[in-house]
């Protein structure tokens, strides 16, 4: 399962090149020209990553990526921006940016920063559980190197739980990570991807009654 991306670049022609540098490389890239159009997305999906240009009509990517954070979306963000300047570079980081390249952008340089961005939300591309192993870029689970039948909403649950490093993570913050706000979020169904997990981690994960689940990395 590859990372999913949404790009933001107002240069139609930059835009596509970079849609199809990233997509060869594996991800899952949505693409849109205006913040707008950018914003509408993120109501729509969950990414893994976005990657905004800063120059933009209507708003730049500062002020974006601004509302974003106050709406409790801490989704990892790298700017794109022919800007240099200290302060600029102090601005993007203010509003919540992890990182930030300038134009024009060496394509081999902006893959080792989407990796290493990616890798730091676990601070391991691999999680070791047992003798189970997690890929946190693909989002896949081995055992003895055979891939295991994982869901896509069950793989996010898991790296939820293992993000929190063994602290309880809420039913609400859970539903958040897993649902999109198109999507109807339930109970119901945050319990089968909960079983399913227990299948290969059955003494690993607690339910915390009346406020989420918690998963420790001994299996």
């Amino acid at each position: 399962m590859s990372a999913k991306i949404l790009l933001l670049e107002d240069d139609k022609l930059f835009n596509e090149t970079l849609q199809d540098f990233l997509e060869e490389e594996g991800f899952t890239v949505h693409t849109v020209l205006d913040p707008y159009s950018a914003l509408d997305l993120t109501y729509e999906n969950n990414y893994d990553l976005y990657l905004f240009d800063v120059n933009l009509p209507y708003e730049n990517g500062f002020e974006l990526l601004e509302k974003l954070r106050h709406a409790g979306d801490m989704t990892p963000t790298i700017f794109i921006t022919s800007r240099d300047d200290k302060d600029s570079l102090k601005e993007g980081f203010t509003q919540g940016g992890d990182d930030y390249i300038t134009k024009p952008v060496d394509l081999d340089e902006l893959l080792l920063r989407i990796n290493a961005v990616l890798r730091r939300q676990t601070r391991s591309q691999f999680v070791q559980i047992g003798a189970f192993r997690f890929d946190v870029m693909t989002k896949s689970l081995y055992k003895n190197d055979k891939a295991l039948e994982l869901t896509q909403k069950a793989s996010e649950l898991l790296l939820v739980l293992l993000e929190a490093q063994g602290s309880v993570v809420s039913t609400e913050q859970i539903k958040e990570r897993l649902w999109s706000s198109a999507e109807e979020a339930s109970d119901g169904a945050l319990r089968v991807y909960v079983t399913q997990l227990k299948k290969y981690f059955p003494k690993c994960i607690d339910n915390v009654r009346g406020v989420g689940y918690k998963m420790s990395l001994d299996a």
